[in-house]
């Protein structure tokens, strides 16, 4: 009886003091069954178990306030958005990683949106990147296409597949909300403003009236008064229609490599000129009221390096660590991944200022696309609504 109960208790004492964690994240479904071999990875090298809970960021941004406000938290690394986890750092709630991450061993720019006033608030995990225009090798082949160079090719190529037999337009226009409108529109001030422009415009250090935005905004009112851009259409219908050649390009993120029937056959280029490309980073932070802080930043410096390589091997994600080699990626991820490495990473303008700007630039834009005469009300109406 004695050694019976000397057993339980002491059952009883590892299961009490055993280390666990974890994790939140808005992935479920197949993309959670990619996630967990990181986890897996991580809990066979140091015998650490994680348990993986699913939750979406805006539930999260109702949770977290008041479980902070109690010094609570509901998980040791917390995935989340950039500009939230940068806000909740300033009140004092999360975890300056500087001393256990190198900035510098992650893609330019990547980590700016959760880095305040010296302090590394939190991590960029993979992502999802915009890279440009698909298009199928195939259909190139056929009709004896090229990636173009310099813009006048590209006007060039537009005008090709406007001519062909079966063509609606050159370039297939998704819609959803809006925000496929606006990666084409930021893909745009990026190659003709330049990177930097992007961010200005996100701190609010510039006009959209301005003459080197408004000259990114003609650039594309010149491709959409020409008919080179379809109407806007759903976007997953659209993709459809695409890869069925009813149209020859497709500005979208990185996440069609996954929804086509032949991946193999995927091509992508960015505007010619282009020098940085919008990246939809997933980052993840450690509370300062973790219940394990020590192991919650051993596998938060796990997720950041290691933890990349595991999850581009499994498709769809690209790396924001530099220590991720090409040989890692699946082909077609991996042309994606070489575009990365001779450009500037930047965030997306529309969630980086959210709020009523988001949807006004959605709804200006969905105008601009059937009534491109009208920019200069569109860009009158989107420095207002940034508070101009």
């Amino acid at each position: 009886m004695r050694k019976f109960v000397v057993v339980s208790l002491l059952v009883l004492a590892l299961f009490i003091f055993a280390k666990s964690l974890t994790v939140i994240g808005p992935w479920s479904g197949a993309e959670q069954e990619k996630f967990m071999p990181v986890l897996k990875a991580f809990e066979e090298k140091y015998g650490i178990d994680v348990e993986y809970r699913v939750y979406r960021a805006e539930d999260l941004a109702k949770i977290l306030p008041a479980q902070f406000g109690a010094r609570r938290a509901p998980g040791d690394v917390i995935f989340m958005w950039g500009w939230f986890i940068a806000e909740q750092g300033k009140k004092g709630h999360v975890v300056d990683l500087l001393e256990y991450i190198s900035p510098e061993d992650f893609l330019p720019g990547v980590l700016d949106s959760v880095t305040v006033d010296g302090k590394l608030y939190g991590v960029s995990y993979t992502g999802k990147v915009k890279p440009g225009f698909w298009y199928r090798k195939s259909f190139f082949k056929k009709y004896g296409l090229k990636v173009p160079e310099t813009w006048k090719d590209f006007v060039n190529l537009l005008e090709k597949i406007k001519k062909m037999p079966g063509i609606k337009a050159p370039i297939a226009s998704g819609d959803g909300v809006g925000w496929p409108l606006s990666d084409v529109t930021e893909h745009f001030i990026i190659t003709f403003g330049g990177p930097t422009v992007q961010k200005d415009l996100a701190a609010k250090n510039i006009k959209f009236e301005s003459f080197t935005v408004r000259r990114a905004f003609e650039k594309l009112a010149f491709l959409l008064e020409k008919g080179y851009f379809s109407e806007p259409t759903e976007w997953t219908t659209i993709l459809k229609q695409w890869w069925n050649e009813e149209y020859g390009l497709y500005f979208m993120g990185s996440w069609i490599t996954g929804m086509v029937d032949d991946p193999e056959d995927l091509g992508v280029f960015t505007l010619p000129g282009a020098e940085g490309v919008v990246f939809a980073s997933d980052y993840f932070f450690v509370p300062k009221y973790a219940s394990n802080l020590e192991d919650a930043i051993k596998l938060a410096k796990f997720l950041a390096t290691e933890g990349q390589i595991i999850q581009v091997k499994q498709g769809g994600h690209i790396a924001t660590y530099k220590g991720v080699p090409l040989s890692a990626y699946p082909t077609v991820d991996r042309e994606v991944a070489r575009i990365m490495q001779n450009v500037e990473v930047v965030s997306d303008l529309d969630d980086t200022v959210g709020g009523a700007f988001q949807k006004a630039f959605w709804d200006q834009l969905k105008l601009l696309w059937v009534r491109p005469e009208r920019l200069d009300e569109v860009l009158q109406v989107l420095d207002e609504k940034m508070g101009w």
